[in-house]
């Protein structure tokens, strides 16, 4: 936390928050905070999430520039690949150019996480203490590694949305340093550990092994450096929550409204769902939350069919090692862990996020339900990876719609909301 700053937040599942409202926060958090001449780095997401990153540039600059020596961003890639300029232009919502003449103490920098020399160890993990906080599933010590750039700063801040997360159970808070801007091996423990949890019993849930280990990481780091959290809580485009604080208490507040707005719960499930990614969303990659959103209301022996025509990538960072592998359930690759074991965690948690819930018995893989990509991805490719193909150019969004009580489900901007069968 920043000196002299406490906890402060508004949010409403009914009400959206002004401008003023997030000035008004913003001055309450800030005004006697311990932060003239600081240097400060806020961690933002990259165009992958949606949240008003344009608005709290612009609002973080007039409360902080005029006291602080910088005040500059560093993107939470991950593993995403790094942003072109013109991306970075639209991200904040401010060319490079003007950002020089308007706002000369801001500068915005990609995290890569790809370049050893960036990263820097801050401690380790041991596999005893890895074991205890996963429940047993993973027992590989890990070390933590983190980029170095985080260090020339006297302040970091996280600013970032909330939203129901395939491999955490909700995204934001710890989860902008592990693995936003953070290095390969807890990159990899992470999403493994997410992967042996299944996304299917982890999205949307607080209280999951994944979070705790991301709490735990975050520990090295603000034993070193004082760390706030801005919490943004979305519904679409709409901004209904900003909690400012600690990782902990601020990403908590921000969940628990996120659960309200971002889960929506079905009374049946569906035998077919058309989920259609929102344009944000340029590879399968990032695109197959459109997937793992969906998966908890499929139906057993159901299909999800993503229907995302100007998608042509498996990934743009991952491809080659995503065709090497194909996608599989889970027990796929534990039952024959010998010949996957040195293949990237973070790529076999994918594959099985992608495929989903399913069996592997006696060398046959039986998969919960069928996953389809109508996509701009050849069919060659799709059945190279073991997924099934549909021509996008043959399927008719509509046939979907208002069809629920058929057991037909469309679901358009899919990657925000969670869709969960009611209790």
């Amino acid at each position: 936390m920043v000196d002299g700053a406490g906890f402060v937040g508004k949010g409403s599942s009914t009400q959206i928050l002004r401008e003023d409202d997030v000035r008004a926060l913003l001055d309450e958090a800030f005004a006697a905070a311990a932060l003239d001449g600081k240097r400060v780095l806020v961690i933002i997401p990259d165009s992958t999430r949606t949240a008003p990153i344009p608005l709290m540039f612009r609002l973080l600059y007039e409360q902080l520039a005029r006291r602080v020596d910088r005040l500059d961003y560093l993107i939470a890639l991950g593993t995403h690949p790094p942003m072109t300029e013109a991306a970075i232009d639209r991200l904040v919502g401010v060319s490079n150019r003007e950002r020089a003449t308007r706002y000369p103490k801001s500068r915005v920098y990609n995290h890569r996480w790809d370049l050893p020399d960036t990263l820097q160890a801050i401690g380790h993990i041991s596999s005893r203490e890895m074991s205890r906080l996963s429940e047993g599933l993973v027992e590989r010590g890990t070390p933590i590694t983190i980029n170095k750039m985080i260090f020339d700063y006297d302040q970091l801040l996280i600013l970032g949305p909330v939203f129901p997360h395939e491999v955490a159970g909700f995204s934001g808070g710890a989860k902008y340093l592990f693995p936003g801007v953070s290095g390969r091996e807890i990159i990899d423990s992470s999403h493994w550990l997410g992967a042996l949890a299944t996304s299917y019993d982890t999205i949307g849930v607080k209280d999951t092994a994944v979070r705790r280990l991301l709490h735990r990481a975050a520990e090295f780091v603000v034993a070193r450096q004082p760390l706030t959290c801005l919490k943004l809580v979305m519904k679409g485009p709409a901004l209904h929550g900003l909690f400012i604080g600690d990782y902990l208490n601020a990403w908590s507040a921000a969940a628990d409204l996120s659960a309200e707005l971002n889960i929506i719960s079905k009374p049946r499930p569906f035998k077919s769902v058309l989920s259609m990614p929102a344009e944000i969303y340029d590879d399968l990659w990032t695109a197959a939350k459109a997937m793992y959103k969906t998966e908890p209301v499929i139906a057993d022996g159901g299909e999800v069919i993503i229907y995302a025509p100007q998608i042509r990538e498996l990934s743009f960072s991952h491809g080659e090692l995503i065709r090497q592998v194909g996608y599989h359930v889970r027990d796929y690759f534990l039952k024959q862990w010998a010949s996957f074991q040195d293949i990237s965690w973070a790529i076999l948690a994918h594959s099985t996020h992608v495929k989903g819930k399913g069996t592997f018995e006696n060398g046959v893989e039986t998969p919960r339900i069928k996953v389809t990509l109508a996509t701009g991805i050849p069919e060659e490719l799709c059945h190279e990876v073991k997924l099934s193909y549909r021509d996008y150019r043959e399927l008719n969004p509509a046939d979907w719609a208002e069809r629920e009580e058929e057991g037909l489900l469309l679901v358009r901007n899919a990657g925000e909301h969670l869709y969960r069968l009611a209790k």
